[in-house]
């Protein structure tokens, strides 16, 4: 316990919840005590030397002295390695068919003894010690995985293990779910364990809600991505490198990953980032696409207390004419805390309110927890205790946990069988009115004074009827529980697409939805931190997400709420939020300046509106992020992989927000061609860094030269904004449209800009030729 947890905890253990959640931490480590059997002595393992190789399709199968490792390379370049009979199935992280097998690949003998599979995109080498390695066609080695070892109880049970790795000395590291630290993963250790942070965070915060075995690595050799498909709670330790280290010699980058039990096993995918992103995605499955309003502006906060005071903010919106798409509900619309709930006296007439501020383009959208009174006569609870829906003890009863409503019961969602049940609940919701969910407090959280806030390990869950414990359930029930909803949502509203996101996830969970920051703190480094969950998550496959605008507790300066917003307009889920106590969120509240140049983000995130919708609809075709760092198309620039407080939205922009107080100017670095600051027109040209005003009133953003952007024009239609192509240069931009239906295909518009004298000619580009541009076109940066 570090010493903010200790203060919280003096806070807290006095209350009648705190003493609950005190007994509930004792009852959770009691029920481990006898759960889980120590681990006693242990026994180390290596793989020893090579013995034999047996080729199959893809790759082929090498057993060494004490284990086997199985190789196999997919037709697409994507490389799978299973030690100790490792398959790649089963497994929460994948979806659909597994990708077929380079029928070209073939594990043939290598030097010194090893093996090696040679495919178009990439060649893997086996040691003869049991070292993989993954090269380009060319040879160079982008990693290097060292023999594993494993540490197995002398008695029996899950053996833990270890991996070390290496990859090249200028290699930079993203990934591993939402860390707050920053988009680039420095020297450390990362706990692989989803987290409530016990209140609001920070940047030096880790583990956070979402945390993934998931490695973005990017060098001058190449991008990889190496996901260790292992769910137990683990550690990550990098170690970034260095060139010319000691008498000249380069000392490489390292990776140790340590997990706690289950399969090592390992995916690899190479390429440039969008290829990367393309595979990750096709291995993990495509981002569940939002409905186009889940685009817009959005209002939440925890204890809007009545249906006159939702009416209140929304006519606020309105009368000031601010945009705003939904309005979000919190846990004290419920009757007592209790899911699936409606306080009457607060908002007694709940579908009305709903359909009311439907009519006015306003949806609502209600928080959903996933634990359960643990009291007769609550219905959820009695539909699903006599069916054995909840998380059970090894002695079979009911495991208990303290939260929001008191003592509750946990439902067990690795069970289909639950799935089903917690999916058909969310009929409640739609007939109150409720046009989409976001998941809350399901890490899953049990209150406590002291130590990890969630279940006991030794709680048994289904695991899709494999059985086994919370070790291994743990950092997938929040993505489980995404399942539930969405699949529920689906089967209950199949015409429409659902909207859902969630706190908490793992590795697949943009199948089901998005995610947002959770309970950031609010001040400067809670600004910068929002930043870094969004990229990070962004390259792990998860596109859809943004902070709580302003932080979630405490009350932000005028300057700090203003430039969290403008940062807000331009990511992908843009909400304001905070805690009961942390004072009001909505942009009137902080001043008529402020209020002005809040609306004027507002505004312009409306007009970019199409551009959203083109982005949501590529992240589902490509898996490509709304949000991109600045090395996405140049990973090679060792500057740009640097750069942490600025991001490219799609491929035609460049943000720059602003996030130190007082600042009214910022350095950004560009990549390489013509950039337009999209304010004034003037054009600067990258690779370089650039200074450039940053008055209160905006952030600067930079378009693309040759960019074409979809934009809504004055009238609520779709003109093209072009940016001018240097001399000699073209440029292109994409066009798809949402007709907000579940199953029906967009249409992708292509476009070109070039250059022609004194003008810019735009074409579409179509199966049948090219042909002049029919929508209407805005040409800027023209001299």
């Amino acid at each position: 316990m570090n010493g903010r947890e200790l203060l919280r905890s003096v806070k807290t253990f006095g209350t009648v919840r705190g003493l609950r959640s005190a007994r509930s931490a004792w009852r959770r480590r009691r029920t481990d005590s006898w759960g889980l059997p120590p681990r006693g002595a242990e026994r180390a393992r290596v793989p020893g030397p090579v013995v034999s190789a047996e080729p199959l399709p893809g790759g082929g199968t090498v057993r060494f002295a004490r284990s086997e490792l199985l190789v196999r390379v997919a037709a697409g370049g994507t490389v799978f390695w299973g030690w100790d009979g490792a398959a790649p199935e089963p497994s929460y992280a994948l979806a659909g068919d597994l990708p077929e097998p380079d029928p070209r690949a073939v594990l043939e003998p290598d030097k010194d003894g090893g093996w090696r599979v040679v495919s178009k995109r990439v060649t893997v080498t086996v040691s003869r010690h049991g070292a993989v390695e993954i090269r380009t066609p060319g040879g160079v080695v982008l990693r290097r995985d060292l023999p594993p070892r494993w540490w197995e109880p002398v008695a029996g049970g899950p053996a833990r293990w270890l991996q070390r790795s290496e990859v090249a000395a200028d290699a930079r590291f993203f990934g591993l779910g939402g860390r707050s630290s920053g988009a680039r993963l420095r020297d450390g250790t990362y706990r692989l364990w989803n987290t409530d942070p016990r209140g609001s965070f920070g940047p030096g915060d880790d583990p956070l809600y979402i945390t993934m075995p998931v490695q973005l690595v990017v060098a001058d050799a190449g991008t990889h991505l190496a996901f260790h498909d292992n769910s137990w709670d683990g550690r990550v330790t990098l170690r970034e490198g260095e060139e010319g280290a000691g008498s000249g010699h380069d000392r490489p980058g390292t990776s140790e990953v340590r997990i706690g039990g289950g399969p090592l096993r390992c995916w690899v995918v190479v390429g440039p980032p969008a290829r990367v992103l393309r595979g990750w995605t096709a291995l993990t499955g495509a981002p569940a696409l939002p409905p186009s309003w889940a685009l817009g502006p959005q209002h939440a906060r925890w204890g809007f207390g009545s249906e006159r005071e939702v009416r209140r903010v929304v006519a606020g919106y309105r009368e000031r004419g601010l945009p705003l798409s939904a309005l979000h509900l919190d846990i004290d619309h419920y009757d007592a805390h209790q899911v699936f709930t409606v306080d009457r006296e607060r908002f007694p007439d709940l579908p009305g309110l709903a359909k009311e501020l439907r009519a006015d383009g306003v949806r609502l959208v209600s928080i959903v927890d996933p634990a359960v009174k643990a009291a007769p006569g609550n219905a959820v609870y009695d539909s699903g205790a006599p069916a054995g829906m909840f998380v059970r003890d090894a002695r079979g009863r009911d495991v208990r946990g303290e939260v929001w409503p008191g003592e509750c019961v946990y439902p067990d969602f690795t069970d289909p069988r639950v799935r089903e049940w917690w999916g058909g609940l969310y009929e409640e919701r739609l007939a109150q009115g409720f046009s989409g969910v976001w998941h809350d407090m399901n890490e899953p959280v049990s209150f406590a004074p002291f130590g990890d806030m969630t279940l006991p390990r030794s709680a048994r869950h289904s695991l899709e009827g494999r059985g086994g414990d919370h070790r291994e359930a743990h950092n997938v029930y929040a993505l489980a529980m995404a399942r539930a909803g969405y699949e529920g949502l689906r089967r209950l509203r199949p015409d429409e697409r659902p909207f859902l996101f969630s706190r908490s996830g793992w590795a697949g969970m943009q199948r089901y939805g998005g995610t947002w920051s959770g309970d950031v703190s609010t001040g400067w480094p809670g600004l910068r931190a929002s930043l870094s969950l969004v990229l990070g998550l962004g390259l792990c496959g998860v596109p859809y997400s943004g902070p709580d605008v302003g932080g979630f507790d405490g009350s932000p300066s005028p300057e700090l709420f203003l430039r969290w917003f403008q940062l807000g307009a331009y990511l992908p889920l843009f909400r304001t939020h905070a805690a009961i106590d942390a004072g009001r969120r909505e942009p009137w509240e902080f001043g008529p300046q402020v209020l002005g140049h809040a609306k004027a983000a507002m505004l312009e995130r409306e007009r970019l509106r199409p551009y959203f919708v083109t982005l949501a609809q590529l992240a589902r075709l490509t898996g490509a992020p709304y949000v991109r760092p600045l090395w996405w198309g140049a990973p090679g620039d060792r500057a740009l992989r640097d750069c942490e407080d600025a991001f490219l939205l799609g491929d035609a922009l460049l943000v720059a927000p602003v996030m130190e107080r007082g600042a009214d100017r910022r350095a950004v670095r560009l990549p390489r061609g013509r950039w337009y600051d999209t304010m004034s027109g003037e054009a600067y040209e990258g690779p370089g860094q650039v200074l450039l005003d940053a008055p209160l009133c905006r952030i600067p953003v930079l378009a693309r030269a040759g960019a074409v952007i979809p934009v809504r024009d004055v009238d609520g239609g779709i003109e093209l904004e072009v940016w001018a192509p240097a001399r000699g240069r073209t440029g292109s931009g994409l066009v798809i449209e949402d007709s907000d239906s579940a199953s029906e295909q967009p249409e992708v518009e292509r476009y070109t800009s070039r250059a022609a004298g004194d003008r810019v000619v735009v074409e579409r580009v179509t199966p049948d030729g090219v042909m002049k541009a029919a929508r209407p076109v805005r040409v800027r940066g023209l001299v």
